[in-house]
């Protein structure tokens, strides 16, 4: 296989990487709340740019010390990926509990549009329409990208052998799960906006199952780990 072939190789597994399960739970209870597209693909994106520049950190230190990930410390950081998705399904959960959402007719500058919206800070009708800060995809994308860095780079070691190749493998796989998770995030994001808009009822249902989805699987996550491998380790 040439050098070519490896990144292109590289880019293709870090595009499937990206519809891993616990990575499209994570992703959709982050952009369950977004009213557009491009803010649900814009969320995508920063948690693929964690994601890999996660690994692109980690894996440089691997490759130029010439050092290995221990297995008890492997397996902490996917712990913590369970930890984070029990975090963000039950925050998803209590955000649906606490919200009252409906349609209100608004006008802004002269023109007049609908929004879904809530009174959770009051019962007045204005609201604001700046933008958001992504630093919770970024740090979502980078837990995830630690906890998958030891498979990644032991895939990388066996495809790029040398520190270079391995180091430009590593970014064409996260150039391809950068892609992959904006694909999801779209897809995701145009699912919530048209239930948001059309289907009140539903757009509320698929909010609790994405964040009952995310509790349960990293609960069994930590479950897993903890009373199943951790085990293999004594």
């Amino acid at each position: 296989m040439n050098f070519a072939s490896v990144l292109v190789f590289g880019f293709l597994l870090g595009l499937r990487h990206a519809f891993e399960a616990d990575h499209l739970v994570a992703v959709s209870t982050l952009v369950t709340p977004k009213r557009s597209l491009w803010k649900s693909v814009r969320f995508g994106v920063i948690w693929g740019l964690g994601h890999s520049a996660m690994l692109l950190a980690v894996g440089g230190v691997v490759l130029i010390l010439q050092v290995r990930i221990p297995p008890v410390l492997e397996l902490s950081l996917e712990g913590l990926v369970g930890v984070m998705l029990v975090g963000l399904g039950l925050m998803t959960l209590f955000d649906c509990r606490r919200r009252r959402i409906h349609l209100h007719q608004h006008t802004h500058g002269g023109n007049t549009h609908l929004h879904f919206h809530t009174h959770v800070e009051g019962p007045e009708h204005s609201h604001q329409h700046g933008g958001e800060t992504g630093w919770k995809p970024l740090l979502v994308g980078m837990v995830h990208g630690l906890a998958g860095s030891a498979a990644v780079l032991l895939l990388t070691v066996a495809t790029a052998p040398s520190p270079v190749e391995s180091l430009l493998y590593i970014v064409s796989f996260g150039c391809g799960s950068i892609l992959g998770m904006g694909a999801a995030s779209l897809l995701f994001g145009a699912l919530f906006s048209l239930t948001q808009r059309h289907l009140q009822g539903a757009n509320l249902s698929l909010r609790i199952a994405a964040g009952a989805t995310s509790v349960a699987l990293g609960g069994w996550i930590i479950y897993e780990l903890g009373f199943i491998n951790a085990y293999a380790l004594v």
